[in-house]
């Protein structure tokens, strides 16, 4: 029994050797609700500067059905991520990265092809800055083109074949608004049209890749919005050469659109010209002129569902006398899921006129944005 307590004894005096102080308790204390209080300054201030970062994207897939002929194809046309950061109050990035057609590679139908990144500075509130690559200010779809901003499955081939979108350039930018007026002004990089070839606007994109740099294109826009629901733009843009040094050739481009939409109604509309300097004749007989315009009504059912009609024509050899131009009319309606998530299904009959020849071809779509 004495051993007993005694070892007792022996274990409690250790106990209570060991045991802190009220002091040391409170000391201990007081330094873990530092180190609290200072990782809870630290994810504050982390939040802070790094919770701008933005994600968002697209992504379409289309089925073409071409009426008599072995050429229907489904196709994931486009996958798209968009990512952007705040850098400070009046200073931000932003960036696009597409692959097309779900593969790319040697022998792969597809690209891999960034398409924006650029700074953007706020000069004032009204004015603002931007370095990079950007998509040049020009027509309705080269800057807004999320498949669930449009009507069709397949973009319209006046702006693709014409303007041509879509459109990026490397150089620098500004970018005013009022009220009613938005403005942009840009020096960038131009088109390098192959002399050899056909001469379309649409082969002379560089995408900024070694692009050549020999001369560079100016760019300027005007929007106006009088009133609500409805919009008018015009865009001009002037290079050069644009053969980069090969023959020569002054290029001006001459764009006008209008969008109205009011009620349950809206219409688009577009025209878009190039003019080359003649000596491109001798290249290409009839590409000194090259232009394209399309009238787009729609009409929305319900909510979630809207129909519409799009007639257009371009031409790219519209200097000659002959006739050349791609006549189309489409047909076709629109469900949205969701806000950002459509199904598309259209009708469209492309009458090719120096080729003598008309191709009918159903098209479906599924497009998303986030």
């Amino acid at each position: 029994m004495k051993k007993t307590l005694g070892v007792v004894s022996l274990l409690a005096s250790s106990i209570a050797l060991a045991a802190p102080s009220n002091d040391d308790l409170q000391k201990q204390i007081d330094e873990l609700r530092a180190q609290l209080e200072a990782t809870a300054n630290a994810v504050e201030t982390n939040a802070g500067s790094g919770s701008h970062v933005s994600i968002g994207g697209y992504g379409e897939m289309h089925y073409n059905n071409v009426q008599g002929k072995d050429e229907d194809e489904i196709d994931f046309h486009r996958f798209v991520l968009f990512i952007g950061k705040e850098l400070n109050s009046t200073t931000r990035f932003f960036s696009e990265f597409e692959v097309e057609h779900a593969l790319a590679g040697e022998g792969k139908p597809g690209e891999v092809e960034i398409e924006q990144a650029f700074i953007e500075k706020d000069i004032n509130d009204t004015l603002s800055a931007k370095a990079g690559l950007f998509l040049v200010p020009v027509g309705i779809l080269n800057e807004t083109h999320e498949p669930d901003t449009f009507y069709g499955v397949e973009r319209n081939n006046v702006e693709k074949n014409i303007i041509p979108a879509t459109w990026w350039e490397g150089g620098v930018g500004l970018t005013g608004k009022t009220e009613t007026i938005s403005y942009d002004v840009a020096v960038h990089s131009g088109l390098n049209i192959d002399t050899s070839g056909s001469l379309v606007p649409r082969k002379g994109r560089q995408k900024v890749a070694e692009a050549a740099a020999n001369d560079f294109a100016f760019t300027a826009r005007v929007n106006y919005k009088p009133m609500a629901g409805v919009a008018v733009g015009a865009t001009i843009q002037y290079q050069e050469d644009v053969t980069q040094g090969a023959a020569n050739v002054d290029g001006q481009l001459l764009e006008a659109h209008a969008i109205v939409e009011q009620g349950d109604f809206a219409v688009r509309a577009l025209y878009a010209q190039w003019t080359f300097d003649d000596k491109i004749a001798d290249i290409a007989d009839g590409a000194e002129k090259q232009s394209g315009y399309y009238l787009e009504p729609a009409y929305k059912v319900s909510q979630d569902l809207g129909v519409f009609a799009r007639y257009s024509s371009y031409d790219n050899k519209a200097g000659n006398s002959a006739d050349s131009a791609v006549n189309e009319t489409t047909v076709g309606v629109n469900y949205w899921l969701a806000d950002t998530v459509v199904l598309k299904a259209d009708y469209n009959q492309a009458d090719d006129t120096a080729a003598d020849e008309t191709t009918d071809t159903f098209n479906l779509g599924v497009g998303y944005s986030f």
